[in-house]
């Protein structure tokens, strides 16, 4: 990455955070987005509907965007880092560490939701612990095709937004609040259908706990991260503008990219 591309401003001038603050700060949002938005499906599901459970994850990722998303970017999510380097936004040599932070955030979550799920009498993951599946699995019974369609395409929709929002040409400070109600469209569209995942920890992070769910996990890691590689593809494609090496995301020079 050019460091010569960045902005003179003070803030741009302060050293970046280390990758160990970085990743950190991508454990912590992982988990926040899992435990609020799984812990609201899983424990307050029947009361607040499909609107309050897509709401809970939308605040999420809002609030932890501003949060931390000044350390690591905010990306809480394997397909966003996939895609922000596919896009040459982010450094392909921090990938697989980003990638690893956020599975470990994520099944904390999970597990710590199993442990809270596991207080009522008559629990049973079999009754659903906001597990991602089709077929017989899907919430309202869509099948493989539909499942995959909608996860390839939202999550191409989400890290597209992403990457505009994102953009040093875009209004600053807004990033996070964009981000944060493109995650909640995309759960109004796609929670009938898959139960939505648009982002692989945080699938894996409760399907550790359901066997059959995990059997089905391959569809939401595979078609998220096909995705997010098309966003990160058509971007600059669609803007016209190249902005490789320009704004790379993670330390207090960039925006959040939750």
């Amino acid at each position: 990455m050019s460091r010569a591309a960045r902005p003179t401003s003070a803030r741009a001038e302060a050293a970046p955070a280390g990758l160990g603050p970085r990743l950190a700060a991508e454990a912590v949002g992982t988990f926040w987005l899992v435990l609020a938005g799984c812990g609201t499906a899983v424990l307050a599901g029947e009361q607040v509907g499909y609107l309050g459970v897509a709401l809970a994850f939308g605040l999420a990722v809002l609030t932890m965007a501003y949060a931390v998303g000044h350390v690591s970017g905010g990306h809480f999510n394997p397909a966003v880092t996939l895609g922000l380097a596919v896009g040459r936004r982010f450094e392909w040599r921090d990938v697989p560490a980003y990638v690893a932070a956020q599975l470990v955030g994520a099944s904390v979550a999970g597990g710590l939701l199993y442990v809270v799920a596991s207080g009522r009498d008559g629990f049973s993951v079999a009754d659903g612990f906001a597990t991602n599946g089709f077929g017989d699995r899907s919430p309202e019974g869509y099948t493989l095709l539909a499942a995959a369609v909608t996860e390839v395409v939202l999550t191409a929709v989400f890290v597209f937004v992403i990457l505009g929002v994102t953009d040093r040409r875009a209004p600053v400070g807004f990033a996070p609040l964009a981000i944060g109600l493109t995650l909640t469209a995309v759960h109004l569209v796609s929670i009938p259908v898959t139960n939505t995942s648009v982002n692989p920890a945080r699938s894996l992070g409760v399907a550790w706990f359901d066997t059959a769910a995990l059997g089905q996990s391959w569809l939401f890691v595979v078609a998220p991260l096909v995705g997010a590689a098309m966003a990160g593809l058509a971007y600059a494609v669609t803007t016209g503008v190249d902005r490789r090496d320009v704004d790379v995301d993670g330390g207090p020079a960039t925006r959040p990219a939750a």
